[in-house]
């Protein structure tokens, strides 16, 4: 599905109206038809009502006042949850198209309020039979009128929820059709689309690698693993050595031969490959903005089975570093073949790696849907920018200590490492493996709270969020 959103420098009587009131609550003359309509406003208003409705009949006027003692990123944040809230009843009036206009004075107030109500209009609607014309939301089209907002902002904005809205869509796709075959040819139509190359390997070409981790997961499967690296390089590219971004892409975890209980635990495997997601839509935006950042994206993907010659607790498997890993837990198998795609990354000799996984149970505990776990070697000044492009966005970062103490936990009587630490800080010992495979500066975000929601959660909706992708996409729009 799509939203346009764009810049308008006018309004019709007929258009329909969400008006973001000043702390001094002006309304544009023109706007309020007679002195019920004013003295029912301002009666809302005095009562401390946000968000107030008035049916004119032949258009109707939302008018929206956040609170402005609110800090500047919570503040944004109300402006996006309220253009959500106020979605419903636009779909409800079957609206086509709503004018927002900016009467805040703030800067970035009616982007963020434009974005909330876009993301929180997406549905999947692909597998439903009946009723789906019925069932269709009706806002195509977002225009914002406001002295703060170019025509570029609105654009990028447009190309954001886009990208978010594919990786909703990957996410939300069944395994019954989404393997890792068909991930990798959705990764090479985004490139087509967005103009960034892809190149995706075979199973023949892993193997010659010697992706031992891929490999192994992969072993319980018929369905062939993929390795896919797309490449966004711009001749205007800020920087010389490319950021590299690394997505799980497990298309569906079972556990293995470690398996999982099915309640409320392997029945959402399907959104085990949101890092993937994250990646390859941040790809698509980024070369659709055509930002001047230099960007490689690497997808290992296969699905985790317990079938076939599937490989065991007990297995020592040679990864392509060539380092040992003893297999205690085959449904610790994101961090195998995350572990081949960080070694690989190394032949780039980047700036700075980032991968994103749904990686840990633990970290989903620790922060639920609220946030991101995220530790990591980069430098400091490197973790403030990505801290404050996820708070911005309020895809918000909470980093875990990453003391040298943790890599005892993953110490092998047998191997160079083993693939659990144990009871405590499971998160953080999945980082520490992960640590192992890299010798660049280097941020790891487990986002296994937030990539799936099991209950409706404002415009981030229900089941797949997209969740990293607003964060990656802010963080490389203001690279230095």
């Amino acid at each position: 599905m799509h939203i346009t959103i764009r810049q308008v420098s006018s309004f019709t009587a007929k258009d329909t109206i969400i008006l973001l009131l000043g702390d001094n609550e002006k309304v544009p003359s023109g706007i309020l038809k007679s002195n019920d309509e004013k003295a029912f406003l301002e009666s809302e208003l005095k009562a401390g009502r946000k968000s107030v409705f008035i049916n004119q009949y032949k258009r109707q006027l939302y008018f929206f006042k956040p609170d402005y003692k609110l800090e500047e990123y919570k503040l944004l944040e109300s402006c996006r949850k309220g253009g959500d809230t106020i979605l419903s009843s636009v779909n409800r009036y079957k609206n086509k198209k709503v004018i927002i206009l900016d009467q805040s004075g703030v800067k970035n107030l009616a982007i963020s309020f434009a974005e909330g109500m876009a993301l929180g209009n997406y549905q999947f609607l692909r597998y439903f039979t009946k009723d789906k014309k019925k069932n269709l939301n009706s806002l195509q089209e977002i225009g914002i009128k406001s002295s703060f907002v170019k025509s570029a902002d609105a654009s990028q904005l447009e190309h954001t929820i886009s990208a978010v809205f594919r990786a909703r869509d990957l996410v939300n796709e069944p395994q019954s059709w989404l393997n890792a075959t068909r991930l990798a040819s959705e990764f090479v139509k985004l490139g087509k689309e967005a103009r960034f190359k892809v190149e995706v390997m075979r199973k023949s070409r892993i193997k010659a690698l010697k992706m031992g981790g891929l490999l192994a997961v992969n072993m319980g499967s018929k369905q062939p693993p993929t390795f896919t690296v797309m490449t966004y390089k711009p001749r205007n590219a800020k920087n010389k050595k490319p950021i590299v971004l690394v997505g799980k892409g497990v298309v569906y975890d079972t556990g293995g031969l470690s398996l999982k209980p099915t309640g409320n635990s392997m029945d959402y495997m399907k959104s085990d490959m949101a890092g993937a997601a994250v990646v390859g839509a941040t790809m698509y935006a980024i070369a659709k903005m055509k930002l001047p950042v230099y960007v490689i994206a690497l997808v290992p993907a296969t699905d985790n089975r317990p079938a076939e010659d599937a490989y065991t607790p007990g297995d020592v498997i040679e990864m392509m570093s060539g380092n040992t890993v003893e297999v205690l837990n085959t449904d610790a198998e994101g961090r195998m073949i995350l572990a081949d795609a960080l070694h690989f990354a190394k032949k780039y000799k980047p700036e700075l790696v980032m991968d994103f996984a749904t990686l840990t149970g633990a970290a989903a505990a620790a922060v639920g849907p609220f946030g991101i776990v995220c530790m990591g070697t980069a430098e400091e000044k490197t973790k403030d920018k990505l801290k404050e492009s996820g708070t911005k966005v309020y895809e918000r970062l909470a980093e875990f200590p990453f003391w040298d103490e943790y890599d005892e936990l993953i110490k092998s009587d047998i191997a160079d490492m083993k693939n659990i630490g144990g009871p405590i800080a499971g998160a953080i010992t999945a980082g520490k493996f992960l640590q192992r495979f890299t010798d660049y500066p280097w941020m790891h975000f487990d986002i296994a709270g937030p990539s799936f929601l099991h209950q409706p959660m404002n415009y981030r909706g229900k089941n797949a969020s997209g969740t990293g992708v607003r964060f990656l996409v802010d963080y490389l729009r203001n690279l230095e």
